[in-house]
């Protein structure tokens, strides 16, 4: 079968207050993926994106000068669909259903619509989703960082963890944006102090456990590893791609599991990614490790196999994560210090790393891993040099 790459990305300026629409985010991120790779509107065949943005395939043809379209597809879960995103487009491009194909996010997150705001009417929704939401939101957990802070309330629990620990997922994160001239809080750290001394937002998450608001958008191109090769950039080789539930699962509230302290379909994912590229932890050099809210970074290593249950605070507190620590994650600065473009800009930083353009770029990069959403159903990838 056909291996793919990712032959060129492109990303909007970050901000708060765009000015842009989101179609018009979308049609930039696109065009500037494309003039990376060294294409045209004209060579895209295909178009991927999440299915909770508000651009349609047709539009962002439209809009782009993208002509005729032979595969198109759109995937579920918020930011569970990132990694998702590439896996549908090298499977087209794999199979021969397109020759290259775009995935793209974009959305006014800050001044637009306010991404999860408290939400009544989920509950009344004519469907399982809103069966779902029934059991909780006339309760008062209506929003992600609600859903999240219940279950970092168990992890503490279970494995003694303390606020400090998720702490030091947003230091490390917001040092590596400081370097990064793209990222929202470039110039910006924090201490540890600061980050107790942050507002709740819901015990036991400070406000600086929580990612941002952001307005732009991300593209990335999908084509053939042979045809990437023949393109403006190195290519970063898609070595593994994949996405899982877990079973039980629900929509970041899946409370009915016998343990409430792990995340299941993040543990498939892995699992998937191992056996499909033949790789182990030890081969990775960097994980972009998807960042909305700290509790589920540290879940994230245990389930990934980086360290075992209940022993990622201690990763933390080695500075496991740092730029010089044994596993650096997200050099950009993540969603808690970059942007939150739901996890999109994680996989462009992986492909930078992995041509070795990264701001604070990591020595011999040859494997990266990268994680969508958690909480959700959710994807992941494993980029290599090519």
């Amino acid at each position: 079968m056909t291996t793919t790459a990712i032959a060129g990305i492109g990303a909007t300026e970050f901000s708060k207050q765009s000015g842009r629409s989101e179609l018009r985010l979308a049609a930039e991120a696109v065009l500037a993926a494309l003039d990376d790779a060294g294409l045209s509107p004209a060579d895209v065949d295909g178009l991927v994106t999440y299915s909770q943005d508000a651009n349609q395939e047709i539009a962002v043809a439209r809009e782009t000068g993208i002509g005729e379209l032979t595969f198109f597809s759109r995937v579920e879960y918020g930011g569970g669909a990132a990694c998702g995103t590439v896996a549908h487009a090298a499977m087209a491009v794999a199979t021969g259903a397109a020759r290259t194909v775009v995935c793209y996010r974009a959305f006014n997150e800050r001044s637009g619509r306010r991404f999860g705001r408290p939400n009544a009417g989920l509950a009344g929704q004519p469907g399982s989703q809103g069966l779902e939401m029934s059991w909780h939101v006339p309760f008062g957990l209506m929003t992600p960082a609600a859903w999240v802070a219940m279950f970092a309330r168990r992890y503490m629990h279970v494995h003694n963890a303390t606020s400090e620990d998720f702490g030091r997922v947003a230091v490390a994160m917001r040092r590596h944006a400081a370097t990064n001239p793209a990222a929202w809080f470039h110039g910006r750290p924090i201490t540890l102090e600061e980050h107790q001394a942050s507002r709740w937002i819901v015990e036991p998450l400070h406000l600086l456990d929580c990612c941002q608001e952001s307005d732009g958008a991300v593209a990335l191109v999908v084509t053939s590893t042979e045809r990437a090769r023949d393109l403006r950039r190195s290519p970063a080789v898609i070595t593994a791609a994949a996405q899982g539930a877990g079973a039980g699962q629900m929509m970041m509230t899946s409370y009915y599991r016998d343990d409430m302290t792990g995340l299941p379909e993040m543990s498939v994912v892995g699992r998937r990614l191992w056996e499909i590229s033949g790789l182990s932890p030890a081969d990775i050099q960097t994980a972009i490790l998807y960042d909305h809210f700290t509790p589920f970074v540290l879940t994230q290593l245990e389930e990934l196999g980086f360290c075992g249950r209940g022993e990622a605070p201690g990763f933390l507190a080695d500075g496991g994560i740092e730029l010089d620590g044994r596993l650096p994650v997200n050099p950009h600065g993540g969603q808690l210090g970059e942007a939150y473009i739901h996890g999109m800009n994680g996989i462009a930083e992986a492909v930078r790393q992995i041509r070795g353009t990264a701001v604070n770029q990591l020595p011999d990069v040859t494997n990266v891993l990268v994680t969508a959403g958690t909480g959700v159903p959710t994807s992941g990838l494993i980029l290599s040099s090519g």
